[in-house]
């Protein structure tokens, strides 16, 4: 997938007048993007879309003007684009008690390499992470994963971690997304 390019950034008040309706379209971007895998992960497949709301949103947020602090911020979110032929996606893992998330996130710590995407013919691409998210005690909520595809078109996500063990199947609309995300 192609990187967001600084030409395709609107300074942070042009974008905070047309705010509205680009967030209106990202909403339908990321429906259909959004996986619920069991009751605590959520899968957000990235694409260029995804990363430009991001930018413009911490564009707008801090203010930023400054070309090198602009490129800070492509740089930094062009990294969950994942690499060629593949799908980046976002990993959130949702605790809502505090006390069990922190107690979770411990015993969860080994969850990101075994999410995974599976294909038409059965195979299975297993995620790479950011290994900075977790630590000897614990794991982030949030995580950044990357799939090798090889160009193929997932037709279901899922984790293969034995305590939160589960698999969705994705529906024609979204698979229809992704693809176009990897021709992209």
């Amino acid at each position: 997938m192609r990187p967001v390019t600084r030409e395709e950034l609107l300074d942070y008040q042009t974008y905070g007048e047309r705010r509205d309706a680009i967030r209106a379209e990202m909403l339908q971007t990321k429906a259909l993007r959004r996986i619920q895998v069991g009751p605590y992960l959520t899968v957000l497949f990235e694409n260029r879309e995804t990363v430009r709301y991001q930018i413009q949103e911490m564009m707008r947020a801090e203010q930023i003007v400054r070309e090198d602090a602009i490129r800070h911020e492509l740089d930094t979110y062009n990294e969950l684009l994942g690499g060629p032929g593949g799908l980046g996606a976002t990993l959130l893992v949702v605790v809502e008690e505090t006390g069990e998330r922190a107690v979770r996130l411990a015993e969860w710590r080994d969850l990101p390499g075994h999410m995974y995407v599976r294909f038409a013919d059965g195979s299975r691409a297993f995620a790479r992470f950011d290994a900075r998210q977790v630590n000897e005690e614990r794991l982030s909520s949030v995580q950044f994963l990357d799939f090798a595809c090889d160009g193929k078109t997932p037709v279901a996500v899922g984790t293969d971690f034995t305590p939160l063990a589960a698999e969705v199947n994705l529906t024609a609309e979204q698979r229809q997304a992704l693809a176009a995300d990897l021709a992209d």
